[in-house]
């Protein structure tokens, strides 16, 4: 442990809000020597404690990293405001939540990108730990900084700052990335050595190995290597299964309250979907299960070892699980004998068991979470949703009749060809539960509230909607007052989202290397954890485009052609550009596309990892 940091920090945390982020020692935190470990890792979130320990994706890799005996694997988020301003006063760098060991004097940080609008933390915490923020300036005593994740599909945007991307799934990637760093540490290999090595592993991306040219329009016309062992594509890491992997029963018990704050199973990797607008149904391909069996281990011997007081089901779909009945059954039966609630989110309006649902009720009820994302059939149809009319009503109407009385519908706005019909839709749809309400439960209508939440279409790379044009923030400002007008009601309440942060996400989700000028120059202005509304600048995020040059609506409301060069085109998700290109053609004609259980699709994924049993691998 680092004493001067512990005795440093002892002073600070009389200092701050919530002094239960930075101090460490939680249940289950691991503890060991670092001067006796062949490779030093710190799994860093870009955000703060509560909501970097609500992400399930930290503890599975925090125990597949620690289960090696030669690596140690510890923690850091983003301070506070109170904390970063004192630890910068103070001169104290970043620190790990373990061992209090600085993030400057690991071997590798990694971070995680989830969602775009926390790059600038991601630069923040860089500077933080005293580390050089372009990788062009650190030399061979400086950690690796790495970064994975679903954004990491398209990493150009923070190319001048991470040494190396990881893609795809992490499980496979990082024990072999590290792995093959012990070996040529012990052989004295340098930084360039290493990375020259790693490079030939499934999924390893090196910036600093590649160039991109550009046309006079700011179009790309050529990205090419500048070291020839460098990958011409670089192949997203796959597992093809994931029943064998071990899974974090034991998880970290957070110090302070999580913002998800109950034990987690993840049932399955994947979706069979294919809804054009989404990018995780796209990059996690294909659906790879837990049996019913092994869920309802790992789900018993999580609450045995946390006690926490929830138990929720993760997937992109959860309903989609071929044994889901069976499973949530039993799972019901199991979470009610120990006063434990069942949580079940991602649920499908076309496919939900009410039995289920009758079983859930019994004991504690919450929300209903639907999300139909269009207002109408034919804009269903055009983003490949799948979801009737009469799916929603039926469903609605049997959740009604049970006794559930909050139900919340999510919906997207700015999507492909849409008109003000299909936002009259969202109103058609949400009076028409109101009034399904009242049908049953009489005219006072009991304690029933719907909530309708918008969330800003954002095309996304790897996606049929990856050529498509975003909204203009006015275009979306002016959706939003339509459908508020419409629906005043005491038992509705309307939610959406921020119309300028939305631009922004657009612009570092299709952003090409240029755009990490803007992205520095906004963290230069302040800008840190813009996914918080306190922390949010609007106002610096419109300077930092002015000092750096960059045309937004060249990044968000510009419609690309099929020929385009994408700054991404070098990374490959396994779903081919073609298969893409056919699906963005099918919306223009709102042809739906089958789910892939019912026959294979031609995405391409077959040709890394074989599809059985309809478009799901089993082991």
């Amino acid at each position: 442990m680092n004493i001067d940091i512990k005795k440093q920090l002892d002073k600070l945390l009389k200092r701050v809000e919530k002094p239960g982020r930075y101090i460490g020692g939680e249940v289950n935190s691991v503890m060991k020597d670092p001067s006796k470990m062949d490779v030093n890792f710190c799994f860093c979130f870009p955000d703060i404690y509560e909501i970097g320990m609500s992400y399930l994706g930290l503890q599975i890799l925090y125990k597949m990293l620690n289960d090696q005996p030669n690596v140690y694997c510890q923690r850091a988020f983003q301070p506070q405001n109170d904390m970063e301003e004192l630890m910068r006063e103070e001169g104290m760098p970043l620190f790990s939540l373990e061992q209090k060991t600085l993030l400057k004097d690991m071997d590798m940080v990694g971070f995680t990108l989830q969602y775009e609008m926390s790059y600038t933390t991601v630069l923040n915490m860089i500077d933080l730990a005293g580390i050089p923020i372009f990788s062009k300036d650190r030399g061979e005593d400086i950690p690796l900084v790495l970064a994975g994740g679903p954004c990491a599909y398209d990493p150009e945007p923070l190319w001048e700052f991470v040494d190396c991307f990881l893609i795809g799934d992490g499980e496979k990637l990082l024990p072999e990335f590290t792995g093959l760093y012990a070996e040529m540490k012990s052989k004295g290999a340098t930084r360039e050595e290493f990375l020259k090595e790693a490079v030939k592993l499934q999924g390893v991306y090196v910036p600093a190995f590649y160039d991109v040219k550009y046309n006079e329009d700011g179009t790309i016309s050529e990205l090419c290597k500048l070291y020839k062992g460098a990958p011409d594509k670089v192949k997203r890491a796959i597992l093809p299964e994931i029943e064998s992997l071990d899974f974090p029963v034991e998880p970290i018990i957070p110090m302070v309250e999580a913002v998800h704050d109950r034990a987690v199973v993840e049932t399955f990797r994947g979706c069979t979907r294919g809804c054009r607008f989404c990018q995780a149904g796209m990059i996690y391909r294909p659906v790879r299960e837990r049996t019913r069996e092994h869920v309802i281990e790992l789900a018993l011997k999580e609450l045995e070892n946390t006690g926490h007081e929830e138990l929720s089901l993760l997937s992109l779909s959860t309903s989609d699980h071929t044994e889901f009945e069976a499973m949530a059954l039993d799972l019901v039966d199991c979470t009610k004998s120990r006063q434990v609630s069942l949580s079940l989110p991602s649920l499908r309006i076309d496919k939900f068991a009410f039995n289920v649902l009758q079983r859930i009720q019994e004991f504690r009820k919450s929300g209903l979470t639907y999300a139909p994302e269009a207002g109408t059939q034919r804009l269903r149809d055009v983003i490949n949703k799948g979801v009737t009319e009469n799916d929603i009503y039926t469903s609605v109407r049997q959740a009604l009749e049970l006794g559930w009385n909050h139900i919340k519908l999510y919906f997207m706005i700015g999507l492909p060809t849409e008109t003000y019909e299909d936002l009259d839709g969202i109103v058609e749809i949400a009076k028409n539960i109101r009034d399904l309400n009242y049908e049953i439960n009489g005219k006072k209508g009991g304690r029933f509230k719907l909530t309708v939440s918008v969330s800003n279409f954002v095309p996304k790379a790897d996606t049929p909607f990856q050529w498509e044009a975003q909204d203009t923030a006015e275009s979306f400002r002016l959706k939003h007052n339509y459908l508020a007008e419409r629906l005043k009601d005491k038992r509705i309440i309307f939610n959406y989202h921020d119309n300028e942060t939305s631009s922004y996400e657009a612009v570092f989700a299709r952003g090409d290397r240029r755009t990490s000028r803007l992205l520095y120059e906004a963290w230069k202005l302040g800008c840190k954890l813009d996914g918080w509304s306190e922390h949010y600048r609007p106002d610096l995020w419109e300077q930092a485009f002015i000092n750096s040059g960059i045309d937004r609506d060249f990044y968000t409301t510009r419609k690309r052609s099929f020929d385009e060069i994408f700054a991404w085109d070098h990374i490959d998700c396994l779903v081919t550009k073609e298969f893409l290109m056919k699906e963005a053609q099918k919306a223009y004609e709102a042809q739906i596309t089958h789910d892939c259980r019912y026959g294979c699709v031609g995405c391409g994924i077959n040709r890394e990892v074989k599809c059985e049993k309809g478009g799901i691998y089993h082991a």
